[in-house]
C-alpha cells in the first residue's frame, strides 16, 4: 500500500462516502481492466452482484472507465431463486439487452436441476453435514462450464468481475485479507486475481476482480435504492431488489437471501422478510417447501442398505447402512406437493394481478415423471434395497455385526 493511499480496512479508519467508493471502484477498473481485452461478470441477481453489474455497466456507457473488446455477462439462474429477485433480474436482462450487452443464462441440465435431481433421480434434499450437493451442481458447475464454452470462442483471457465485498461473510474476509495484495493487487483497489480459485484447467486463461470489495452494505443498498434507479445512474429496474432483501441502509441485518425452502438454512429469514410486504403476500405458501424438504429425509420415505457395504476400490463403506435415496412413492408426494403450492400461489396472483411462479415447469414436470416411470435410482442403488424403517441386524464398518434385539412384530 503506498503512502498516500487510504488503509480502508483498518481499524479506526474513515468510513468512505458514496463517491469515495464509486471512485475506488473506477480506479479499480482503471488499474486492471485495461490489461484485459475481454471482461465478463458473475450476477446471481443478489444485492452486491446486481450492485456490481450495473454500476459497471453505467461507468463504461458514460466513458468513466474503458470499455473491453467484449462483455458478457453470466447470469447464474439456478430455478430456486425468490420471485422477487427473479423478476427483478429478467427486467434488468432486459435493459441490459436494450444496451447490446451479451448475456448468458447459466442453467445446470435438466437432470442436475434441483427439483428434479431430488424428485425425478430420489436423490434426497442436502444438509449441512452429510449432503451438501446443490450449490456446486446448480450454480458452480454450469458457471464454469459456461465460462469454458465463452473461452473457446474468444482470442484471449477473460478478467471475471465479480461482487464479492469486505464484511459480508467472516470466512471469505480472512481469505481476502491474506489475498487482497496477490498478484499486485493493493488494497482498496479491489481483489484482483489473476486466477480464478478451485477453476482447474483455466489457469492462465482467467483472471478475477472485485472491484466493489471496499463497498459497505449502506453503499449496496444507496445504489441499488436511489441511484442506479435515476436516468443519470442508468434507469435500472435495482430498487426492488433492496426491496426483497429488507435492506437497512445503516445495518446489515437481513442482508443475505438464499433459495425457495433452502433446506440447509434454519430459518426462511428472506422469504418471511419478503412475505411482511404486502404485494408479496401471496407468496406465503412458499413457507411449506422446507418443512417438505425435511420430511422428505426421514427414513420412511427412503431405501437403506441392508449390511456391509463394499466400494468399487474393494474396501468397506465407513457408513454401513447408510440411508439412501427417495422411494417412488415419497417422489410422487412431493412434487404433487410443490405443484400444489405452485397452483395455489398462482390462483392468488391471477386474482390480485400478480407475478406467476413457476417452482416446477412442464418441461422439468415432464422429465421428472419420466425419471419415476422409468424407475430411475442415483448411482450405486437398484431399488431392492429394504426401507429405511426396516428393523435390521447392526452391522459395523469392521464387518462386525450386532444381532437386533426385538423381530419387527414384537416392535
Amino acid at each position: 500500500m503506498t503512502h498516500n493511499q487510504l488503509d480502508i480496512f483498518a481499524a479506526g479508519a474513515r468510513r468512505l462516502q458514496m463517491t469515495e467508493s464509486i471512485d475506488l471502484a473506477i480506479q479499480s477498473l482503471q488499474a486492471y481492466g485495461t490489461s484485459h481485452e475481454h471482461w465478463g461478470i458473475a450476477w446471481s441477481g443478489g444485492k452486491d452482484s446486481s450492485a456490481t453489474l450495473t454500476l459497471i455497466v453505467w461507468l463504461l456507457d458514460t466513458c468513466r472507465i474503458p470499455r473491453p473488446k467484449s462483455l458478457t455477462v453470466f447470469y447464474a439462474e439456478t430455478r430456486q431463486e425468490l420471485p422477487p429477485l427473479a423478476l427483478a433480474a429478467r427486467q434488468i436482462m432486459d435493459e441490459l439487452a436494450e444496451r447490446g450487452i451479451r448475456v448468458e443464462v447459466v442453467t445446470a441440465p435438466m437432470d442436475k436441476r434441483f427439483m428434479v435431481y431430488i424428485l425425478g433421480r430420489g436423490v434426497p434434499p442436502p444438509n449441512n453435514n452429510t449432503l451438501r450437493w446443490c450449490t456446486r451442481q446448480i450454480k458452480i458447475d454450469p458457471m464454469e462450464q459456461a465460462l469454458r464454452a465463452r473461452l473457446d470462442e474468444l482470442d484471449g483471457q477473460i478478467l471475471m468481475i465479480t461482487g464479492v465485498r469486505q464484511g459480508e461473510s467472516a470466512i471469505r474476509d480472512q481469505r481476502i485479507e491474506m489475498s487482497c495484495s496477490k498478484d499486485g493487487a493493493e488494497c482498496g483497489q479491489g481483489w484482483y486475481q489473476k486466477v480464478l480459485p478451485n477453476a482447474s484447467g483455466l489457469r492462465g486463461r482467467l483472471a478475477t476482480l472485485a472491484p466493489l470489495l471496499h463497498f459497505r452494505v449502506c453503499h449496496v443498498w444507496e445504489w441499488l435504492r436511489h441511484w442506479a434507479p435515476l436516468a443519470e445512474f442508468g434507469d435500472w429496474s435495482t430498487a426492488a431488489i433492496a426491496d426483497a432483501y429488507g435492506g437497512d441502509e445503516a445495518e446489515e441485518v437481513n442482508a443475505r437471501t438464499g433459495c425457495i425452502g433452502c433446506p440447509l438454512a434454519q430459518e426462511d429469514n428472506a422469504l418471511d422478510t419478503i412475505l411482511v410486504n404486502p404485494q408479496w403476500a401471496y407468496l406465503a405458501p412458499l413457507k411449506r417447501i422446507k418443512p417438505l424438504w425435511r420430511e422428505l429425509r426421514e427414513p420412511q420415505h427412503r431405501l437403506r442398505k441392508a449390511g456391509l457395504e463394499i466400494l468399487k476400490s474393494g474396501k468397506a463403506a465407513a457408513n454401513p447402512q447408510r440411508m439412501g435415496p427417495l422411494t417412488f412413492e415419497a417422489r410422487l408426494m412431493g412434487l404433487e406437493r410443490v405443484l400444489g403450492i405452485q397452483a395455489e400461489i398462482n390462483a392468488a396472483a391471477r386474482a390480485v394481478g400478480r407475478p406467476l411462479i413457476d417452482l416446477i415447469n412442464a418441461e422439468e414436470e415432464s422429465r421428472i415423471r419420466e425419471l419415476i416411470d422409468l424407475q430411475t435410482w442415483p448411482d450405486g442403488w437398484d431399488g431392492d434395497e429394504p426401507l429405511a424403517t426396516t428393523v435390521m441386524d447392526t452391522v459395523y464398518a469392521n464387518g462386525a455385526v450386532q444381532p437386533r434385539l426385538f423381530s419387527e412384530a414384537e416392535l
